[in-house]
């Protein structure tokens, strides 16, 4: 691979030939799904890039805003895991972790792993 690289005066050296790597941003959010009039939704794992039914990463769970009361099933560990690797939840999908009680047991996770942290550095 040809690489090469430019040195100008009190700059930082230019590089071509290399990737260009950009961080995707990867959100937790509602995919709709249903007829006209009737939705429901897959809480799918997506690039915030990606259109609202477009392509997905995996998909985590289902919801049904027209049965009474809504129905709601998000399989706990691949969202937790998702969350820990920094997917960052819509809104929407914000207020469906809260009722299932998932972003709960994350804060709770997270707010110990910074305890641990703590004691450790303290020692």
């Amino acid at each position: 691979m040809l690489r090469v690289v430019v040195l100008l005066k009190n700059t930082d050296p230019i590089v071509w030939g290399e990737e260009n790597r950009e961080r995707m941003t990867v959100k937790i959010r509602l995919k709709r799904t249903g007829m006209k009039k009737a939705p429901s939704y897959r809480v799918v794992v997506a690039d915030s890039r990606s259109p609202r039914d477009g392509r997905i990463i995996e998909n985590i769970g289902w919801y049904n805003p027209l049965t009474d009361p809504s129905s709601i099933h998000i399989d706990e560990e691949k969202a937790l895991g998702w969350l820990k690797n920094g997917a960052q939840p819509t809104e929407s999908v914000s207020s469906l972790l809260k009722r299932s009680g998932i972003l709960g047991r994350f804060e709770a996770s997270k707010a110990a792993a910074k305890a641990a942290s703590e004691s450790e550095s303290a020692q």
